[in-house]
């Protein structure tokens, strides 16, 4: 039998969601779902197709409680920008978790994904970094760069914030236009160090297949989130960095072990001291930041999860409007 499915483009989310702490909420909901009993969700199907300078991720999760469940296609072709292409494109398709039938197509282009990943950090400040953040950092220039520091200063509004790029002229760049969307002091720094000494709250955002920070640059009250790290190879943090800090956070150990920055640390012997994933930090069942002067990193991977979430999350938005194309299948 015919039934009849929702088709969403790119441009039409945008006028539908936005990154705002609602949407942190939704997310954080999903990490507390993901610590409970009766969750599904299969290790990360990844492909890197070297000879192209690119990689596709597809990831999915069923979350009891959810109507549906979403599998997320996310390719990276990273030469594209030279042919007037965007690097990042995908979709996701939500199903009911029910019947299996495709409820909706959101021809998202990777928007949905910038901002559940953006959202995730979000959580991570909330939960994790000290109460009180007078100047912040970011290494990285793109869009993870402005959208990750977006949602932290929602939950830790900084007075300051610290830009390091490979690139100067895009951090000069990244300075104007941050300073204009937050409203507050943005400055470029030539070195990785000296943002991070100055810094309560760092985030990392880069694809770097090097360690950025190391150990010697923690200093108590750090808080570091570690993104980039999202493929088999990848990695920001120093393995001994991992050893050193005071409590070292995982979106999913499992999922960490593989392709986060535990994957370089365990390969290295720099097994973290205390660790623990987020979801239980926000359920409740694991203790987190015990002070401001200790030192923290959460390891975000990207989990099949908040994809579920973020789709089911849109499919309510649209349910009264008639936002969309809907086809019969």
């Amino acid at each position: 039998m015919a039934h009849d499915v929702r088709v969403v483009t790119e441009a039409e989310l945008r006028g539908v969601l936005t990154l705002d702490r609602a949407l942190t909420d939704v997310i954080e909901k999903a990490f507390a779902t993901l610590a409970g009993e009766g969750v599904v969700m299969p290790p990360v199907l990844s492909m890197a197709l070297e000879a192209a300078h690119g990689e596709v991720d597809v990831k999915t999760a069923y979350l009891p409680g959810f109507d549906g469940f979403a599998i997320k296609v996310s390719p990276g072709f990273f030469d594209n920008p030279k042919i007037g292409l965007p690097s990042l494109n995908g979709l996701m398709i939500l199903f009911s978790a029910k019947t299996g039938l495709v409820q909706s197509l959101f021809l998202d282009n990777g928007y949905l994904t910038d901002l559940r990943t953006a959202a995730a950090g979000g959580v991570a400040a909330r939960h994790l970094a000290p109460a009180q953040v007078d100047t912040a950092a970011v290494l990285g220039t793109g869009v993870q760069a402005r959208l990750q520091m977006e949602a932290a200063h929602q939950e830790r509004p900084f007075r300051r914030l610290l830009v390091w790029g490979r690139d100067p002229a895009k951090a000069a760049r990244y300075a104007e236009d941050m300073g204009a969307r937050l409203g507050i002091p943005v400055e470029p720094v030539a070195e990785i160090g000296a943002a991070v000494a100055q810094s309560q709250l760092v985030v990392t955002t880069t694809p770097s297949r090097s360690p950025l920070i190391t150990r010697d640059m923690l200093h108590p009250g750090l808080h570091i989130t570690a993104m980039g790290s999202d493929q088999e190879g990848k990695t920001e943090i120093a393995p001994e960095v991992l050893a050193a800090v005071d409590l070292y956070i995982a979106d999913r150990r499992a999922q960490c072990e593989v392709m986060g920055e535990l994957a370089p640390a365990i390969a290295a012997g720099a097994i973290p001291g205390r660790s623990v994933e987020l979801g239980d930090v926000i359920a409740g069942a694991a203790q987190g930041r015990g002070a401001d002067s200790d030192v923290t990193l959460c390891d975000l991977t990207g989990t099949g999860a908040q994809d579920t979430a973020i789709a089911s999350h849109v499919a309510g938005l649209l349910d009264q409007t008639a936002v969309g194309s809907v086809i019969r299948a």
